[in-house]
């Protein structure tokens, strides 16, 4: 598997965030989504990543920058057919990395606190994320749970 930079031009990357997004308006009351579109994800403050194996997109996986010391992680996502496969686990790890290289402090993220989302919990939790309170401009909101983690 190969976790690379990409432009958001891939047909299957395209398809993949249109099923996140989906799912996230799916589960969510829209005004708890807060999940990016494709212009959205390539704003000049967001990295993104796409898992592949031979052609074939398995994930993705973004870092908002909020400042030098801290980022959030934004659209995370496995494909159905990838899944239990540890391609998660891979773009966490590959975050992790790349929050230290860059001198990060701390890396935060939010997701929904509906059982839709106990997996990806679980997954953050195993890699030493805590719960937190709500940062940069987010606000507090029952269907959102925050989670951070600091970066040693």
């Amino acid at each position: 598997m190969d976790i690379l930079v990409d432009d958001l031009q891939d047909a299957g990357v395209i398809e993949l965030l249109q099923a996140h997004l989906a799912d996230m308006y799916a589960t969510s009351p829209a005004e708890s989504v807060h999940a990016l579109d494709i212009d959205a994800l390539s704003h000049p403050s967001i990295t993104f990543w796409c898992a592949k194996r031979q052609g074939e997109v398995l994930g993705c996986v973004a870092i908002k920058e909020h400042n030098k010391a801290c980022g959030e992680i934004k659209s995370m996502r496995t494909s159905a057919e990838a899944r239990n496969q540890g391609v998660a686990t891979a773009l966490l790890l590959h975050l992790l990395n790349e929050a230290k290289r860059r001198g990060y402090r701390q890396l935060s993220l939010e997701t929904g606190s509906m059982e839709f989302f106990a997996p990806a919990r679980r997954l953050y939790q195993r890699h030493g994320f805590e719960y937190c309170g709500p940062f940069a401009d987010y606000q507090a909101d029952p269907n959102s749970l925050f989670m951070t983690r600091l970066i040693e």
